[in-house]
């Protein structure tokens, strides 16, 4: 049994095509064709079902992928494995990051890629479901985001890395600058930007307002958190973020929501009991030693 086999029938199984499988993997179709063919004689079954119009898995197909799935995934590991240890002089990182985030993570990759400048990090920026759906196909090795309900993600494993709140974001010269705290109730009565539907600080605050006859004053959405800020600092708006989107920001404020429920974490999320590269592991300890990041690193990733 080969592992280009093994890669010729997990695409075929995840493109139900063997001419897509085929282009996928940059194969000639009677190439590809002859490694599932070899595949099955080896095995003494069937895998597919072959008509003129479609494919489908058989039941020995079905108990095949899983095994082959992990046999590929457990290849990738050893190539992986290998390359940490050319000392980080070459890779890939590939990083996946919630727009409410990104303010967090510029001045770590500035320093990663000063300090390994051989490897290159790629970085996605989606909504927390698309990228726990990443992380779960592995197209990215670990997710930086404020933690997510784990409950539909089993075999995702979340550490936090600081504790934050949600704050109303206010310039330095509005009147409710100098308050310690905030309520809902109060901020009812200003106009807001507020961010997208879909990202994590407004799902903490939609939590927060259901079931409470509290309406606030919105007057536009938006899903970046930079041009929010904008709009804040021009005094046209207040916002609902997290409390860190405004560390560097001189000329904002962020007072916390006095409300049960508005404590968030920003946290960093792996696949459970997956190797973990090099590279990824420095890269969080980089991150860990920010001035945004309060707590300090258990032995997760010794």
């Amino acid at each position: 049994m080969e592992l280009r086999q093994l890669k010729a029938f997990v695409k075929a199984a995840e493109l139900l095509n063997f001419s897509e499988a085929a282009r996928a993997l940059c194969v000639n179709q009677s190439s590809f064709s002859q490694y599932i063919k070899q595949l099955e004689e080896e095995l003494n079954v069937t895998l597919f079902h072959r008509n003129t119009h479609e494919i489908s898995l058989t039941q020995a197909g079905v108990e095949l992928l899983p095994h082959a799935q992990k046999t590929l995934q457990n290849a990738d590991n050893c190539i992986s494995h290998m390359n940490d240890l050319l000392e980080m002089r070459c890779g890939t990182l590939n990083i996946g990051v919630t727009h409410s985030f990104s303010l967090v993570l510029t001045e770590t990759l500035e320093t990663f890629c000063k300090e390994y400048p051989g490897i290159k990090v790629n970085i996605y920026y989606k909504t927390m479901s698309d990228l726990m759906q990443m992380l779960i196909k592995r197209d990215v090795d670990f997710v930086l985001s404020y933690r997510p309900s784990l409950a539909d993600y089993p075999q995702v494993q979340s550490r936090t890395l600081f504790e934050d709140h949600l704050s109303v974001i206010v310039p330095k010269t509005h009147t409710l600058a100098k308050k310690k705290h905030i309520t809902l109730q109060e901020l009812s009565a200003y106009p807001l930007a507020m961010p997208a539907k879909g990202l994590r600080a407004r799902k903490v605050l939609d939590t927060l307002l259901a079931g409470r006859d509290i309406q606030l004053d919105v007057r536009t959405e938006l899903n970046l958190v930079s041009p929010l800020l904008r709009l804040v600092k021009k005094g046209m708006f207040l916002t609902v973020l997290s409390g860190s989107a405004v560390d560097a920001e001189q000329d904002l404020v962020a007072i916390p929501i006095d409300e049960e429920g508005s404590r968030m974490e920003g946290s960093c999320q792996m696949l459970k009991e997956d190797y973990r590269k090099e590279a990824a592991k420095e890269f969080v300890k980089i991150l860990s030693e920010k001035v945004i990041i309060k707590n300090k690193l258990d032995d997760w990733f010794k």
